[in-house]
């Protein structure tokens, strides 16, 4: 990895330096702290160096996404919400909206995207909130559920309905009309900010339309969807590094029966399953990044893959990780303890686990008829 990365790297493990459970107890990170890694463009490190990012590809993006996500998942999810922003904003947006809009969000402000309703989960074609025109000004309503980061965006990035298809909207956060709510103690990544957004004709300029206008709603959908599954698919692979850390330090220092629980046969097996999962989950995670860095036409595949591998993988890693552990691991807010909770929700978030399979299916029978 580059100097950059090191130096990226290191930056976020001064950050965090063990705080994480204690944010996940308290359900908050401290916003300065947010600011102040997305100040550095480091929220979303792939958007181009022209507008205050990185610029790195999607594979040393994702490497640095693990990394954020083996110490906390609630950090990850805050930086997989600002790369959707920018990466909507990238493939959406005019010159002039990329413009306006990435380098506020590489220079400390703050984007939550909102997808979810009470009646739109992983039928998204269910979606209501309706974006219209109205003597020259947008007018947005509609209410969307679970949106991570929302509790601390300067920015939502809100898809709706819009003429005859759809389309993406930038709200600002204090916008008239716009009532934010917190959700009340989420199972996992509880300290993400997660958010149900209220808009009640919320009247906003005609330039805060990003497009999609004569777009299906879920193809539109997917454009930002594609990059949330990469994100947290990398962010499974850091669930999985840190479980395999502290269930690594934890058996060889721990003694029961004379002997280092390293050296029972069923604990080494037990670790040998989740250095499977994290080779597993990070094969997957690699090969879907080189895909989106060398433009295959697998790379849709090769993302709804690695989303699924890696939640798979991790929630079954984390709860191996908090069994081997037992009560050294069974604390509210310890690693595992936070990686079990954490996981269980990659596995719905971004596309479930049964979503992520009959897309998988389609994806293979289209490939065999090719053939």
């Amino acid at each position: 990895m580059s100097d950059e990365y090191a130096d990226a790297a290191a930056a976020v493990t001064a950050l965090v330096a063990g705080r994480a459970g204690d944010w996940d107890l308290a359900g908050l990170i401290p916003e300065p702290l947010l600011r102040e890694l997305g100040a550095t463009g480091r929220l979303c490190a792939t958007v181009p160096a022209e507008y205050g990012g990185p610029g790195w590809s999607s594979l040393a993006g994702g490497q640095f996404t693990a990394h954020v996500g083996s110490l906390c998942s609630s950090l990850r999810s805050v930086m997989t919400s600002q790369g959707m922003a920018a990466w909507t904003v990238e493939r959406l947006g005019t010159a002039a909206q990329r413009r306006a809009y990435l380098p506020r969000l590489t220079s400390g402000e703050l984007a939550a995207v909102g997808f979810s309703e009470p009646l739109a989960g992983s039928d998204l074609s269910a979606i209501g909130t309706t974006i219209r025109s109205e003597g020259g000004m947008l007018v947005v309503d509609g209410h969307k559920v679970w949106v991570t980061a929302a509790h601390y965006a300067d920015l939502l990035v809100v898809f709706g309905r819009y003429g005859e298809g759809a389309a993406a909207v930038v709200i600002p956060a204090d916008a008239p009309g716009v009532r934010v709510r917190r959700v009340a103690d989420p199972m996992g990544c509880r300290a993400a900010g997660h958010a149900e957004v209220i808009l009640e004709g919320v009247r906003l300029p005609a330039d805060h339309l990003l497009g999609g206008d004569g777009l299906s709603l879920p193809l539109l959908v997917t454009t930002a969807l594609a990059y949330g599954r990469i994100s947290v698919a990398w962010g499974c692979v850091g669930i999985l590094r840190g479980c395999l850390a502290a269930v690594a330090s934890h058996v060889v220092s721990r003694r029961q029966f004379g002997e280092p629980l390293a050296s029972h046969q069923l604990v080494a097996r037990h670790v040998a399953e989740l250095y499977v999962a994290e080779q597993t989950a990070t094969r997957a995670c690699e090969h879907a990044s080189r895909c989106w860095d060398e433009g295959t036409p697998d790379m849709v595949g090769a993302t709804v893959l690695a989303k699924h591998v890696g939640a798979v993988q991790a929630a079954r890693g984390a709860a191996t990780a908090v069994q081997v552990m037992a009560s050294a691991g069974a604390q509210d807010g310890h690693v595992v303890a936070r990686a079990h909770r954490d996981a269980k929700l990659m596995e719905i978030i971004e596309g479930s686990n049964e979503m992520c399979e009959l897309m998988l299916a389609q994806h293979a029978l289209a490939t065999l008829e090719g053939s």
